[in-house]
């Protein structure tokens, strides 16, 4: 949300706030008021001295003087004001609460948004440093870096249009726009692609039979930077908990209306008991992996998934291996 907008969540928060403690203020002291009123009234004694031996006698008395019994009002008045003084702090908190609670959530989506951008950054960013080692070997040998360079510039890219995404995401809730699957999926493969050879793992690329033509310029409709990352996050996950020496794959196919988006791996699969919790933050099973993991990449793809319209399930798993189905709104 921008500034304008927080302003007027913060402006809407105090008038409520205000009403709150107002109408609560003035309940309190109406029911104390009126409390002490009626204590006065039942302990009340009319003067009949007054009315009868004072100067007023010889005219019959006014009869609406009253005596008060001091020692009777006295614990009353003090209790009630013991009284007043808790439930006018009990509004105030309760006010308090409700002035904070805007506070509260710019300071969870604050925390939430670090979260979600340090782990999209985090493989790129490890893609970056293999490669920046292999730049090191390279130069080191006397080859050309050429090449290497080339592919440290398209990381550096890909750093930024993660963080980009996820700063418009953040702003509208939602991006717009379609992405050609066929690129989404190669440039994820590029950016997996040194993790995979660091894991001894082989990357592949498929398509349906027969549908190679149909899906290599289908649109999916889904931004192509919030597609790359989905199946970036897909792959690194398959490639952590693949074993060294198998081949992770990632297959597309169209389908009526929606685009499937396929990875497969050979690793031991997930508990029955985890299908379904493998998509919630935080969430980590048993095995986690060749490097650390914080439970957030198959929850951001649910999210991201989600919000255009798809859907992200485990299809199937076992000892042999995990199929993730990722599926979304043709373009």
């Amino acid at each position: 949300m921008n500034d304008a907008g927080d302003r007027r969540r913060v402006q809407r928060a105090a008038l409520r706030v205000g009403a709150v403690v107002g109408i609560g203020s003035a309940a309190v002291l109406t029911g104390g008021v009126a409390i002490l009123v009626t204590v006065l009234l039942a302990g009340g004694r009319p003067d009949d001295a007054h009315d009868h031996g004072g100067p007023s006698g010889a005219h019959g008395g006014d009869g609406d003087r009253f005596v008060i019994d001091v020692d009777h009002v006295l614990p009353w008045v003090i209790g009630l004001g013991i009284v007043g003084v808790l439930l006018l702090a009990i509004v105030a908190w309760f006010g308090a609460r409700r002035a904070v609670r805007p506070l509260e959530g710019a300071l969870r989506l604050q925390r939430t948004f670090v979260a979600d951008a340090s782990h999209e950054l985090r493989t790129p960013l490890t893609a970056l440093s293999s490669r920046v080692q292999l730049l090191q070997r390279r130069i080191a040998r006397g080859e050309d870096p050429g090449s290497t360079l080339a592919a440290l510039r398209e990381d550096v890219a890909v750093m930024d249009d993660v963080l980009t995404d996820m700063l418009l995401a953040a702003e509208a809730g939602q991006s717009s726009g379609t992405a050609i699957v066929s690129d989404a999926v190669s440039a994820a493969v590029r950016t997996v692609t040194p993790l995979a050879d660091d894991a001894g793992v082989a990357l592949g690329v498929r398509s349906a039979a027969g549908q190679a033509a149909a899906t290599g310029d289908v649109r999916a409709r889904i931004p192509t930077t919030t597609l790359t990352r989905l199946c970036v996050a897909l792959l690194d996950n398959a490639v952590q908990h693949a074993p060294r020496g198998s081949e992770v794959e990632i297959s597309t196919s169209a389908e009526g209306d929606r685009i499937a988006v396929r990875v497969i791996d050979a690793g031991l699969g997930i508990a029955a008991q985890d299908v379904d919790r493998v998509f919630e933050r935080f969430a980590r099973g048993p095995e986690a992996g060749r490097r650390r993991g914080f439970g957030l990449g198959l929850a951001l793809v649910r999210e991201a998934a989600t919000a255009a319209g798809g859907s992200i399930t485990v299809e199937r798993t076992s000892p042999a291996g995990t199929t993730f189905l990722l599926t979304l709104p043709r373009g």
